[in-house]
């Protein structure tokens, strides 16, 4: 079967370049989605949940056997490597957009500035916004800053509406000097706001469901084929020309005059690993055959470092569920003020809930995360040469000094806030928190958990005493709130442990210049060097901006569509 493209993963990227690609009607393109497909109103009731929690968790969804190392390897000390852990990729129709926590924030200006700075022109603010306007649209503001005809509805849930747990979280920003911002994608300025989501009547609006729609689907030179897995790609001398897939586990050979690789910043770069795109060195370490030497394939990978703060939430203040079923629906946006890092570099969301269990709707959460990471020295290898083989993933988080020393600030900052009245009236036993395995495990939805942890509440609901001891026998990870409070080395020790990346993969084959060694792509997502093949994900940025990274995967897919059409 012959097709004019060929788009590898129907993600977020694959579902924006499946629409607008298939709108020119003579144009043929293929969708190939290892996953589920997700029909319009078809769509598992965990996916449609405005709640994100129980999607995410739901192993029907992700890549299951995926593991990463979230901190510094030492490649010299096997023994002085940090554990791996899960990381939650997604693995149906509409890819992250269909199970994450909806966040649709943008970014500062100066990240997409920074972007054309490092290589990639034309990818400035003033180039970027009209294709975040065309994305999205707002169901509460207008103005130049936002769109009001795009596939993917936004809106915010306002203080009015919010659980007693947020509102005193709020005003304890409030207390400490941070104004109220009504609008998270206008004015980039420090303040706190309630959080803009792809959500519409109380349920998610993924890109799957913004740009596959029903009447998408009947357009008959699109064809969408889920639950089928790219096992390579194929070429003639440097052109690729197609692709192998296992279609629900039936080999069939695919052909194209272009392939897009919109397979998330772990996977392309793996693609293109294994069809002999990348560094030389460590093709020939695994046995295969260089097709091209890409110094940049896989390296550069970055995820925002975030921690936890943590503390037992009064049954009072607890989520409202007659009202949103949201666990997050604010957020602080803050400047370090460190030298020459730009303002509103830290981020803090506000979780009301940390689980779908009956644990979970008892505890609270700041969220910290470090917004601008200069941490940028992750990379993503073969294992071996099976297709099959999950790659080696590292993000040496925290590779930066600076990421460290302001999740150290974060931490005490929001340590501080939650002593503030307001707070301390709502909650009790603040404690540093992980996202263990134990978690982990705790957190998959089965009848076992569901009763374990239903027990458990009835405990942290008891007694204060039953409860601090519960925490400090069971909850806490080797790290106790005053410890951390009062010893820097504690503190420090602590966030070596505890920092995990929040899902947010990218740059790992970065646009820029052609004669950048370390770029992979140019602006349009051309893969240098080889004819026919294209990147249009997350692993294309530069530099990771300040956001939740699905609306800038969704920008840049609108934006290098219009550049894919344009040629044609």
């Amino acid at each position: 079967m012959d097709f004019d493209t060929i788009i590898v993963g129907g993600g977020s990227a694959g579902s924006v370049l499946a629409h607008r690609l298939s709108a020119r009607g003579h144009h043929r393109v293929l969708v190939c989605e290892a996953g589920p497909d997700a029909p319009p109103g078809q769509e598992a009731p965990e996916i449609r949940d405005s709640y994100p929690g129980t999607a995410y968790f739901d192993p029907r969804f992700h890549w299951t056997e995926l593991k990463v190392h979230t901190q510094v390897v030492s490649h010299n000390n096997p023994e002085d490597r940090p554990p791996l852990r899960k990381y939650e990729q997604a693995r149906v129709l509409g890819g992250g957009s269909s199970i994450n926590g909806q966040m649709a924030n943008r970014g500062a200006p100066t990240d997409y500035d920074e972007w054309a700075a490092r290589g990639a022109e034309g990818w400035g603010w003033q180039d970027c916004l009209p294709y975040f306007k065309k994305v999205e649209r707002d169901l509460d503001f207008d103005g130049p800053l936002h769109g009001k005809e795009g596939r993917i509805p936004v809106r915010r849930i306002m203080p009015e509406n919010w659980n007693p747990h947020a509102r005193a979280v709020t005003q304890a920003f409030k207390e400490a000097g941070f104004d109220y911002i009504p609008d998270q994608n206008g004015e980039w300025r420090d303040g706190y706001f309630p959080i803009t989501i792809s959500n519409e009547n109380e349920a998610r609006a993924s890109a799957a469901m913004g740009y596959l729609d029903a009447e998408t689907r009947r357009r008959p030179n699109l064809t969408l084929s889920c639950e089928t897995v790219v096992k390579r790609l194929l070429f003639e001398g440097t052109r690729c020309v197609g692709v192998v897939a296992l279609v629900r586990g039936q080999e069939q050979e695919f052909r194209a005059k272009e392939v897009i690789l919109s397979s998330g910043a772990i996977h392309s770069p793996a693609h293109l690993l294994r069809a002999g795109i990348g560094p030389a060195g460590h093709l020939r370490d695994l046995g295969i055959e260089v097709l091209h030497n890409l110094p940049g394939v896989g390296q550069g990978l970055m995820d925002h470092p975030s921690i936890a703060l943590s503390s037992f939430v009064k049954r009072a203040a607890r989520v409202e569920n007659h009202v949103t079923r949201r666990h997050i629906l604010a957020g602080l946006r803050y400047s370090s003020g460190l030298e020459g890092i730009p303002a509103g570099d830290m981020f803090v969301a506000v979780v009301n809930k940390s689980a779908w269990h009956a644990v979970g709707e008892q505890v609270g959460s700041f969220l910290i995360w470090v917004n601008k990471t200069y941490s940028e020295t992750g990379q993503v290898r073969l294992a071996s040469a099976d297709w099959q083989a999950e790659p080696v993933v590292e993000f040496n988080l925290l590779s930066d000094r600076r990421d460290l020393d302001r999740l150290m600030h974060g931490f005490r900052m929001c340590a501080g806030m939650m002593m503030a009245p307001s707070l301390a009236q709502v909650t009790d036993n603040p404690f540093p928190a992980a996202y263990s395995d134990r978690v982990r495990k705790i957190g998959v939805i089965n009848a076992k958990n569901r009763f374990l942890t239903n027990v458990i509440s009835r405990f942290l609901d008891g007694p204060a005493f039953l409860r601090r001891a519960f925490i400090e026998r069971f909850v806490v990870e080797g790290f106790q709130f005053q410890e951390v409070m009062t010893d820097d080395t504690a503190l420090e020790a602590f966030i070596r442990k505890a920092t995990i990346g929040i899902w947010h993969a990218s740059c790992s084959c970065r646009m820029g210049r052609e004669e950048d060694p370390m770029s992979v792509v140019d602006t349009e997502g051309r893969v240098k060097g080889i004819e026919g093949l294209r990147v249009v994900d997350a692993s294309i940025f530069p530099v990771v901006p300040c956001a939740n990274t699905n609306f800038p995967t969704l920008m840049s897919a609108e934006k290098i569509s219009d550049a894919i059409l344009a040629g044609h």
